[in-house]
């Protein structure tokens, strides 16, 4: 997880998606769902830090908060609970 994500070539903005055993992901309608759903993830972020840091909030604070936001997101598919 702690992996630098390798950007794709055709866009450097999203990462090229990989199969849980590395091979990379080929189908292109699950790329384009998996990059909308990166692109509206990340307005919405920039949103919340910028709304944070007008409200007079810590920088620091907000990135932290989003960051531990993600770390806490639950996988529903995961096998071995």
């Amino acid at each position: 997880m702690n992996q630098p994500v390798k950007r794709g070539d055709r866009n450097p903005s999203f990462p090229v998606w990989r199969q849980p055993d590395g091979k990379v992901l080929s189908c292109t309608e699950k790329i384009k769902v998996l990059n909308e759903n990166l692109s509206e993830i990340r307005q919405l972020a920039q949103d919340a830090l910028e709304d944070a840091i007008l409200m007079g909030c810590d920088e620091a604070q907000i990135r932290k908060v989003l960051e531990d936001l993600v770390l806490s997101l639950d996988n529903p598919y995961r096998k071995n609970k």
